[in-house]
């Protein structure tokens, strides 16, 4: 009794973004590109200030690390060093780095050329500025004379090792460095979860630290750092170590933009925008493209035009047509009785308009499909006000359907028996008879039928796609069947009457 449901399938989808992570990149590319040049720069002034905290953060746990074996206080420096773009993620910051991704839209042509250098320029230009007000207020701190002199002495060796490089060694570590930094940031748009992001970022960022890949974003604060301790730390300090005045004479700004600043910013932007970026792009160019926010067909799709091509065929109509036939319960099956124009949804369009269509549909859920029509998931009220509940009832712009659908769902075909649907949906036998397959009683409980009846609630959806060969035909839920059973009981009274 317990498998007469056998027209009953549980579907499993992949979220939408991690089937194509291209179009959530592209997305986040031209927000960076579109958004307002105030927000833009400020923005990025957080993440100048963000990195440089971070370099902060390393210098502090690697000064004095002298008798560390090498490979080990690399390791630490660079998992400390991952709060830099781990506070640029979280928060929301525009980092020069990562912001070489835009590429992926500029190949799209949903942005052109000058938005794209203006934003990569801005964004720039914003992290310098960030940059050097860490290197003043840590200047100002005279955070150079911490554990006698030792903490200057480190960004002083720190600093001039960057501007021993040759040029096409500095671009090379460039390149290394942003093809893990944009990686990292890649790994992150496959979860909304925040602490989830930040662990992503830990280890592409450790390893670019850690083994001494230049990031142009991290010198703009380190070598200036640098220039300015070497031109305040005394004499008698330098002295102490071993070192000379003419022993960092060699950290001038000079040297830095062209013997680091330019080769490892050219570096970046290849590592990240071309092999990372365009990469990717190259290899989903011919995938769906992104869908762009405005009003189109597939948000309100209406299946009645894809159930009547799959009617045309020949079984299908066949099927359809025999069983109208028959209006006993028994006969009635899902064809008969659901509903062909249920609105569906798309897994891109925001969460907002989905809850503003299911509102106005007076429908508690909807199906989500994909350009195909084939059924990625199931999107309900319920879900949409946990949503809103998890976010302390803000609405999210930019939170997706994708974000909030269930991706496990229950369907059915078009012949599924609507009594056996009934049983499914509104009775649990395992209450209702509490016994084996073998009639072992489960329960120590001497309820009465009627008693048991009452608790046999099922724990089941009230609404069911529709699927037949893949493709959504419509829904049925549990008010299509009640309209159904009143009207028949309707008719029999009449029939009653009459008589």
């Amino acid at each position: 009794m317990n498998n007469v449901i056998n027209n009953i399938k549980k579907n499993t989808s992949k979220p939408a973004d991690t089937l194509e992570p291209i179009v959530v990149v592209s997305e986040y590319g031209l927000k960076k590109a579109t958004k307002s040049v105030l927000q833009s720069f400020g923005s990025a002034i957080f993440a100048g200030i963000f990195i440089s905290i971070a370099f902060v953060f390393y210098i502090t746990v690697t000064t004095g690390a002298d008798d560390v074996a090498w490979g080990f206080s690399k390791l630490v420096g660079g998992t400390v060093f991952s709060l830099g773009l781990i506070l640029v993620v979280i928060c929301g910051a525009e980092l020069f780095t990562s912001t070489v991704l835009t590429s992926v839209a500029w190949a799209q042509k949903r942005i052109s050329t000058k938005q794209l250098l203006s934003c990569w320029g801005r964004v720039y230009v914003g992290n310098f500025v960030g940059a050097m007000i860490m290197v003043l207020l840590i200047y100002g701190a005279k955070m150079y004379l911490l554990d006698g002199g030792s903490w200057g002495i480190n960004v002083l060796k720190v600093a001039q090792h960057k501007l021993h490089h040759t040029w096409i060694q500095a671009f090379t570590l460039g390149v290394l460095c942003n093809l893990l930094v944009c990686l990292g940031v890649w790994m992150t748009f496959t979860t909304k979860d925040v602490l989830t992001k930040a662990i992503l970022l830990i280890l592409p960022v450790s390893m670019f630290v850690s083994n001494g890949f230049e990031h142009s974003i991290a010198n703009l604060f380190m070598v200036p750092l640098g220039i300015l301790t070497q031109n305040t730390i005394s004499p008698e300090t330098l002295a102490s170590f071993g070192y000379n005045a003419n022993t960092f004479a060699d950290l001038t700004i000079h040297n830095f933009i062209f013997h680091n600043l330019i080769p490892v910013t050219l570096g970046n932007i290849v590592g990240g925008g071309v092999i990372v970026g365009l990469g990717y792009w190259f290899i989903y160019r011919e995938g769906p493209k992104p869908t762009v926010k405005q009003p189109v067909k597939n948000e309100t799709v209406e299946t009645a035009a894809v159930s009547n091509t799959q009617v045309e065929a020949a079984t299908l109509g066949q099927r359809i047509d025999s069983i109208m036939n028959d209006s006993s319960l028994t006969g009635l099956t899902a064809a008969q009785l659901m509903d062909t124009k249920a609105i569906t949804l798309t897994a891109q369009q925001s969460a907002t308009s989905a809850f503003l269509k299911l509102s106005s549909q007076k429908v508690a859920g909807a199906v989500v499909i994909d350009e195909q029509h084939k059924m990625v998931g199931f999107i309900s009220e319920q879900d949409l006000l946990r949503a809103w509940w998890s976010n302390s009832f803000e609405l999210d712009n930019e939170l997706t359907v994708n974000d909030v659908m269930q991706t496990e769902v229950l369907s059915v075909t078009p012949t599924q028996n609507i009594a056996e649907l009934i049983e499914f949906m509104s009775v649990d036998k395992s209450v209702l008879f509490p016994v084996s397959d073998s009639g072992v009683l489960l329960s120590n409980q001497h309820l009465s039928y009627n008693q048991r009846l009452k608790k046999a609630a099922a724990k089941h959806p009230s609404i069911y796609p529709v699927v037949d060969k893949g493709i959504v035909v419509g829904t049925i839920t549990r008010q299509h069947i009640t309209e159904r059973l009143l009207l028949q009981l309707t008719s029999q009274e009449d029939q009653d009457s009459a008589a």
